[in-house]
This record gives C-alpha cells, sequence and structure tokens, in this order.
C-alpha cells in the first residue's frame, strides 16, 4: 500500500473530517485554531527551548505582516494559509532536533508516552503518536461525554509530565512551549497522510521507530490504519 492508498480503507469508526455544514469557532494566538464539536486533530506540542529565540522572532515578524496585510474579518481559507506558512516552518525547525531533547532519554518519553495514554477512551480517543526528541506528534479526537476542551486536555498532560520531567532532571522551570500546534483533519485522505507523517518522523530525524515510541492505536491497526515504511 501507498501513501496515497486510502480509499480501499473505511474511517476509523466516530472518525468525522471537517464539515462545512457544522458550527465552528477559530481564535488567534500566534496560530489560529479553529475548534469543531466531534473533530479529529492533528496535534504538535514541544519543549520550550525547542526552537532559538532567533526564529521566534522571525515568526512573529512574518505573523505581523502577515496581519497587517490581512485585517480583520480574516477568512478560513486566509487563516488556513497563515497556519500551513507557519507550521511548515516550525515542523521542519522541530526535525531539526535543536535545544536540550530531553525527551530522547527513555524514562523521560515513557513519561509522555504514559500521561498521552491514560486518558485514551476517557477524554479522547487517541489515534497515534510519536515522541520526538523534543517534540511530540499525535492524532487526537476529544470524546464529547468528556466536556473538555482540547486545550485543557493538552495542558493536563503538559503540566502533569513537566513536574516528573523537572524532577528527574533535578531542575526547576519550563519545560513545554505553552502553545501547542493544532489542525482539523479535514477527511479520511489527510487522516491517512497524518498518519503516515508521524510514522515516518523518526526516519527523518535519523532515530529508530522504538525509540521514539512510535505507536497506533491498535483498533485503528486491525482496520489497516497503520504506518507504512
Amino acid at each position: 500500500m501507498h501513501d496515497n492508498d486510502t480509499w480501499n480503507l473505511d474511517p476509523p469508526p466516530g472518525f468525522q473530517g471537517f464539515r462545512e455544514d457544522l458550527p465552528m469557532s477559530v481564535y488567534l494566538r500566534n496560530l489560529p485554531h479553529w475548534r469543531q464539536q466531534g473533530a479529529t486533530y492533528f496535534v504538535t506540542f514541544r519543549l520550550a527551548d525547542s526552537i532559538p529565540s532567533d526564529y521566534l522572532e522571525f515568526l512573529v515578524r512574518l505573523r505581523t505582516d502577515w496581519l497587517a496585510k490581512n485585517p480583520p474579518p480574516q477568512s478560513k481559507p486566509a487563516l488556513d494559509h497563515l497556519s500551513r506558512m507557519l507550521i511548515e516552518r516550525i515542523e521542519y525547525w522541530l526535525d531539526q532536533g535543536m535545544g536540550s531533547c530531553v525527551l530522547q532519554q527513555d524514562q523521560i518519553s515513557q513519561i509522555v508516552h504514559e500521561s498521552l495514554q491514560h486518558f485514551h477512551g476517557i477524554r479522547y480517543e487517541l489515534g497515534a503518536s510519536v515522541i520526538m526528541s523534543n517534540h511530540v506528534h499525535c492524532i487526537l479526537r476529544p470524546l464529547q461525554a468528556s466536556e473538555i476542551e482540547l486545550e485543557f486536555m493538552l495542558g493536563s498532560c503538559k503540566e502533569f509530565t513537566a513536574k516528573k520531567i523537572n524532577r528527574i532532571l533535578e531542575q526547576s522551570g519550563t519545560v513545554w512551549q505553552q502553545e501547542s500546534y493544532d489542525r482539523i483533519i479535514r477527511d479520511a485522505e489527510h487522516l491517512w497522510r497524518c498518519l503516515q507523517y508521524i510514522g515516518k518522523n523518526p526516519l527523518k530525524a535519523n532515530r529508530t521507530c522504538e525509540s521514539c515510541r512510535l505507536w497506533v492505536n491498535p483498533d485503528w491497526e486491525k482496520l489497516g490504519w497503520r504506518f507504512v515504511c
């Protein structure tokens, strides 16, 4: 099966891509964040020191220039363009392995992996995840019964793991960048591409799948939603 061979697969149970006919909300921090009831998200969160300050200043300038040329109210296609422009640069920089890269430590990556797994099936469905040297990617669908916002779910995970990581490293201070990066997965084809992006991330960083705790939901895997190397 090739990366684009998605049409012979039914979406995993409960999956809902972006729907034009349903209400959607958006808020803008450094990046736009879209929210839609029942949606599945591709999420990235990173260590606080994973991108140098001068790189971040460059992003701020890009965003400021874009906002000056695109004053409110911005359309969804325009915000999509802004999001892609910023996230593509961020993901490229993250794959360079900058910063302390403490997630390479087996004990620390295990803590993050277990934290993501803890609320799987309770607050959210976790479709796949990978823990890289300085960032984490996952596919996540908040469960409607939880009534907990995506920001709280991610914030809770980062707060819990930060305390444990600081204890292991015998340090204090900020571990994670406060803002996570997320996007609504549009459809089954986009879901497949996100899954393969996660699966190929260790190879891009010259690491083994085992060392990055590459994981896919076993229920998805039974239906053919697996990593293709």
